[in-house]
């Protein structure tokens, strides 16, 4: 071999090593690229990505779920982290392209808002983490079922679809749900079974769950509501009274909500309406006997058959209980007596009364104790406008304040009464339908204006004196002097000097004129200066004038004289 030829084979010696040594250099550190497994040693694998050394990989990276181990000649993608290390060797990882190639996976899926499938590997603060092919995601506790899970063992390391909520690629964060999921997969199976349904149809179901107000029917799929008053045409306290949990029951679909996609069902629709013709069946003025089924604080109901019931509102159930509860007056699952007042098919309403079945007590009163009837009772109440008197079974009968005494004012005649006092009383009149009777106490001594013993205007009267005021005295005449009377200061004399009411005492007698009688205002007025009046007017017609130049001293001696004449004869 020349010098020639063994310069040039150097030269492309030279030329290989120095283009083998460029090798690799157009891959980019920090980059997914594809290489061939050459040999598995222990718990690593060798991989040849291109360049002038090979690199190695952890066996446990290619671990997981939907994962195979690689064998000899096998191509996998890795990412390369660094060309050559300090020991000459390239640095790979398997997990950081799988997480490179899920995030670019995962990022177009998210956008198409399409789910992923992974499975949940961990547990963290607040909830789960979950593997999505290469990329960690959180699953919320909120977002694991549409129910509360109590153990999430049976999900573990399960691969399921999931639904992504957030991306965040330079945080690496991805939020998933699996709740999500399953509300979709549940509504389109909802609307699909809802579609196949249809109002008024009869289906059977199995009850789910009771609550109190109704009882949740799975019909295949899907639940609906049996409401508690659909149960039955009868009154249902509870709807475990009528179902219980697990019992399979035929229901009829009462309505259909497209856009809730709620079922309301029914069972009492698939009985007769015994509200039909109730009308006919309970005429109004009618008596029944029923049984009492719910006592509310305005009334109680009252069950007539199966599904029927009529209110007793509290006004009709008693003709004197007045303003007491109903349940002070019966009991619930009494039998009673009732009758029918007002049917309303329409509203399915009938009124009832227990009172009319019974006689008004008040016509009774009315007829066995007409006005001026005596009756004794207690005082059951003292207002400030009269006394309430007991006087029969729940009837109490009022004395007006201006029927206690004819000579005091009420206010001060009240005072003499107390509560459970027990009084007579004369009965003044009975208003059956006001249902009012009145009392009077001072009717039962007579008005002594009445019994006045004809006394008449401008008639004579002895009078004894009862009280002295400053304004003039009190006076009382007539039979044991029940008539009185008030002579005023100006009425006492026709001389002024002798109108001074000091001048009499207690107990004098006086003669006095009787100028007026009101009995509307109860008044008999006397005056003594009226009667001194009279007299001298008398005096002076039968014995002359004083025109006629006698005196009025003169004139009275006269008439003196011959009153003593006539004595004598």
């Amino acid at each position: 071999m020349n010098a020639t030829s063994s310069s040039a084979a150097s030269r492309d010696d030279f030329a290989s090593m120095l283009e083998a040594s460029f090798a690799g250099r157009d891959l980019v550190e920090g980059s997914v690229v594809r290489g061939t497994v050459t040999a598995v040693e222990h718990d690593m694998i060798v991989i040849d990505v291109g360049l002038k050394t090979e690199g190695r990989i952890s066996l446990r990276e290619f671990a997981g779920p939907g994962s195979t181990t690689p064998k000899a000649g096998d191509e996998v993608e890795v990412y390369l982290e660094r060309i050559e290390n300090a020991l000459g060797e390239a640095v790979l990882s398997r997990d950081k392209a799988r997480r490179e190639e899920a995030w670019d996976r995962l990022e177009k899926m998210f956008e198409a808002k399409e789910p992923v499938n992974g499975a949940i590997v961990g547990r963290v603060k607040g909830g789960f983490t979950v593997d999505l092919g290469g990329a960690s995601a959180f699953l919320p506790g909120s977002q694991v079922d549409i129910r509360p899970v109590r153990d999430v063992g049976p999900l573990m390391n399960k691969e399921q679809p999931f639904a992504v909520l957030k991306m965040d690629r330079p945080r690496g964060n991805i939020v998933v749900s699996r709740r999500a999921v399953l509300e979709e997969s549940r509504a389109e199976q909802r609307a699909e079974l809802v579609g196949n349904l249809a109002e008024g149809e009869t289906r059977e179901g199995v009850v789910k769950n009771i609550t109190d107000y109704g009882a949740f029917v799975d019909l295949g799929g899907i639940d609906g509501l049996l409401h508690v008053t659909d149960m039955s045409w009868s009154r249902v306290g509870h709807p475990s009274e009528v179902v219980e949990v697990g019992q399979t029951v035929k229901v009829q679909i009462i309505k259909i909500n497209k856009d809730t996609q709620r079922i309301s069902l029914g069972m009492k629709q698939l009985l007769s309406d015994p509200w039909d013709a109730v009308a006919a069946k309970y005429p109004v003025g009618a008596t029944f006997e029923g049984r009492v089924t719910n006592i509310a604080e305005y009334g109680a109901f009252v069950e007539l058959e199966s599904g029927v019931e009529g209110l007793v509102h509290v006004s009709e159930m008693s003709w004197t209980k007045k303003n007491i509860h109903p349940g002070k007056i019966v009991s619930t699952s009494q039998e009673v007596t009732v009758m029918v007042l007002d049917v309303d098919e329409e509203k399915r309403r009938i009124s009832l009364g227990i009172k009319q079945t019974q006689r008004n007590p008040w016509e009774i009163f009315a007829e066995t104790h007409p006005a001026g009837t005596v009756v004794k009772g207690e005082v059951k109440n003292i207002t400030e406008f009269g006394l309430f008197i007991g006087v029969g079974e729940d009837i109490d009968g009022m004395v007006h304040l201006s029927d206690i005494d004819w000579d005091r004012s009420g206010e001060e005649a009240l005072a003499d009464f107390n509560k459970g006092d027990m009084v007579e009383a004369k009965v003044l009149d009975v208003d059956v339908e006001k249902e009012r009777v009145s009392l009077g106490i001072k009717q039962l001594a007579g008005d002594p204006m009445e019994d006045s013993g004809g006394f008449k205007r401008g008639e004579t009267v002895t009078c004894t004196v009862t009280e002295i005021t400053t304004g003039g005295i009190e006076v009382s005449f007539g039979e044991g002097g029940q008539m009185k009377s008030f002579i005023r200061k100006s009425d006492l004399s026709r001389d002024r000097a002798e109108q001074r009411p000091e001048r009499y005492s207690v107990g004098d007698k006086v003669d006095a004129r009787i100028t007026n009688i009101d009995k509307g205002a109860r008044r008999v007025s006397v005056s003594i200066k009226a009667l001194e009046m009279a007299e001298e007017k008398e005096a002076v017609e039968q014995y002359g004038s004083s025109e006629s130049g006698a005196s009025l001293g003169d004139i009275l001696g006269a008439a003196l004289k011959q009153q003593d004449t006539k004595k004598d004869e």
